[in-house]
């Protein structure tokens, strides 16, 4: 296993787990986007040669905000996840990052309990937030630096 810059070669991967782990998928173009962002990656997950997930992160000043974060179906259970959430953390405080935020559905229980365990908590609730179906999302967030 090996987390890594995405480049261009990754996007039909990323694309492919984008578009069967979510309702309302990111387009291509957004996610090409990260390849070369100066103030956010696209990172990716490498698992027995293949793209196993994938990261995007921002970070603007003191603040960071995980946009995306999903695995492959087959590669799932497997800590893979939290391997992709650690390295974001690690590389958004590496840039300066103090905190982290996040939204994520109030029905994804997976999704929740990763957050919980890296050490998120919920800080609010944006109201009707996703599409397809609507839903509520929760805000959640992470200090990343000690004072």
């Amino acid at each position: 296993m090996r987390i890594l810059k995405a480049r261009s070669r990754h996007l039909d991967g990323v694309m492919a787990i984008e578009n069967s782990s979510f309702s309302d998928p990111w387009s291509r173009a957004s996610m090409e986007a990260y390849l070369d962002a100066p103030d956010g990656e696209l990172l990716v997950l490498e698992k027995d040669g293949q793209t196993a997930g994938f990261a995007v992160y921002h970070v603007s000043w003191e603040d960071a905000e995980l946009y995306n974060l999903a695995v492959g179906g087959g590669f799932r259970r497997q800590g893979l996840g939290r391997a992709l959430l650690d390295e974001v953390l690690v590389r958004a405080k590496g840039r300066g990052a103090e905190r982290m935020y996040l939204e994520v559905r109030r029905s994804n229980a997976a999704a929740i309990a990763l957050y919980r365990a890296a050490g998120f908590a919920v800080c609010g609730v944006r109201r009707d937030y996703y599409s397809l179906p609507t839903e509520d999302a929760l805000l959640m967030d992470i200090i990343l630096i000690s004072n």
